[in-house]
């Protein structure tokens, strides 16, 4: 059912909100006593106390764990019943899914009717997902000599840690949590403690779809003490994790630092998106790019922020890329009819708009550029578009992770590759052309782990999504990302 923008007020008002960590089952207070005052960015409203876990916690956590793998309850069970209460965690998110975009929308602002038509119900979507697909994966018996049999199965590695980012709380969760839960790991959690509620219900609702207490637990806190630890613990067997670079990189560290551990990394993104004279329909293009620039307030990792255009059709593109932005007007959150919400807090919205000043003083602002006061919030930006800048300029070359976009112009084929690809990432890119042969042709020379052809960001449950390069390793989605969570045993039989 659609919301008016009062009714979604008034949900939001009633809200209860728990930042204590749930481990073995239940809900408890971290160890330390501490917790991290939790504000709506749109309003600047504390709504909630995060409890700031640390090493105990963590070790309670892991613990509880690898007590439940052990138990084999769920790592032993059949894949029917893994599926089944998959299923049922599904129908459950369902039921919540109003409750889980309250939170995710009053934790990091985005608006709540893209989190309520599109996160929550894909959220359930995935599990039904792995919980099918699961059911359906097949063992192998390859050729051996007589005399001998072997059987390759794939076994859950056993604890899993996940540390989620705070742009797509409750999504980036359940990409990692829907395959580690249907192979048969258990799981420790650790949400941003920017967004840590839709996570914490999660964990609750898993124990009433009938998944083993400990199977799934979530630990609250900063990543210095929290996400470290996961890291360093010597009983954590993999880790999953979606977040920067930076930090990607730490991650690697730990996990050599300690016991090895699997890691499946999705960092950060730098994504271009390419326009040739060629393209069938330009306005097209640019409404799709004002989407894959500016969704989400542009805190999307795959962003379409580096946008090349062909220079016969570039004065024609701007105009109507400008055009676009203005449907992702900010707005309070809770509207439906809000373009973008507030950024994730106003440090961030800080430092973006400190970008921004930077291009202003360095090129041109074609569009936006402005920085709106809502609800007494300073966490809102407008779309921003911005020109003549150098290749080298940071708009170019860094991850802004706000609504703002660069646009160029480009000579030849060759020259756009060339720009797109001259990037230290490798998470997504776009092309738009009214050929085949070169659809076929760019999309092979760029470096990216998705490239959309003739639309921007394009991505499902049957495609995995990842990225080469500084962008990590490891997929998310489709039945590979069963891969991250599962290795193969060989079981050799010998008889003759």
């Amino acid at each position: 059912m659609t919301r008016s923008y009062d009714e979604w007020k008034a949900a939001a008002a009633a809200m209860e909100f728990d930042g204590r960590p749930v481990i073995g089952g239940v809900r408890v207070a971290a160890r330390s006593g501490e917790t991290i005052a939790k504000t709506n960015p749109a309003t600047g409203e504390v709504v909630s106390q995060i409890h700031a876990c640390g090493q105990e916690d963590v070790d309670a956590a892991v613990a509880a764990a690898r007590a439940a793998y052990e138990a084999g309850e769920w790592s032993r069970a059949g894949a029917g019943f893994r599926r089944e209460r998959l299923l049922a965690f599904a129908g459950l998110i369902e039921e919540h899914a109003d409750e889980l975009a309250l939170f995710d929308s009053l934790d990091m602002g985005k608006p709540v009717r893209e989190a309520a038509a599109i996160d929550a119900p894909g959220s359930a979507a995935l599990y039904r997902f792995y919980g099918e697909a699961i059911e359906k994966a097949e063992d192998l018996i390859p050729v051996t000599p007589p005399g001998s049999t072997a059987l390759v199965t794939r076994e859950a590695l056993g604890v899993v840690a996940v540390i989620v980012a705070w742009n797509y709380p409750l999504e980036i969760a359940t990409w990692k949590l829907a395959p580690a839960l249907a192979a048969g790991n258990s799981v420790v959690v650790k949400p941003p403690v920017e967004a840590s509620h839709s996570t914490l219900l999660l964990a609750e609702l898993a124990i009433r779809a009938g998944i083993p207490a400990g199977v799934l637990n979530v630990v609250t806190g900063r990543g210095s003490a929290v996400g470290r630890s996961l890291a360093l613990h010597e009983d954590v067997d993999m880790l999953a994790f979606t977040g920067s670079t930076e930090v990607a990189k730490q991650l690697q560290q730990y996990a050599g630092q300690s016991n090895m551990k699997r890691l499946a990394l999705e960092a950060g993104g730098k994504s271009s998106n390419l326009i040739f004279a060629d393209c069938d329909d330009l306005r097209l293009a640019a409404q799709k790019a004002a989407f894959g620039s500016f969704y989400n307030q542009g805190e999307v990792c795959s962003a379409n922020s580096r946008i090349f255009v062909e220079r016969s059709v570039y004065p024609e593109f701007l105009e109507l890329y400008a055009e676009a932005a203005r449907a992702y007007a900010p707005g309070d959150p809770l509207d439906p009819e809000t373009g973008i919400g507030a950024l994730v807090s106003e440090a961030h919205a800080d430092t973006v708009w400190a970008t921004i000043e930077r291009a202003r003083r360095d090129g041109t602002i074609a569009a936006g550029g402005t920085r709106p006061e809502i609800n007494g919030s300073r966490a809102f930006i407008e779309p921003t578009i911005v020109t003549d800048v150098p290749a080298d300029h940071e708009v170019h070359t860094r991850e802004i992770f706000g609504p703002v976009a660069v646009v160029a112009p480009f000579d030849s084929e060759d020259e756009a590759v060339a720009r797109a690809n001259e990037t230290p990432y490798g998470l997504a890119a776009s092309l738009w052309t009214g050929s085949l042969a070169r659809a076929h042709r760019v999309s092979q020379r760029l470096v990216a782990g998705t490239v959309s052809v003739n639309t921007v960001d394009a991505l499902g449950f049957t495609t995995p999504f990842g990225g080469f390069k500084q962008s990590g390793f490891g997929r998310d989605l489709s039945v590979h990302a069963l891969e991250n969570y599962t290795d193969y045993k060989t079981t050799w039989m010998q008889w003759g």
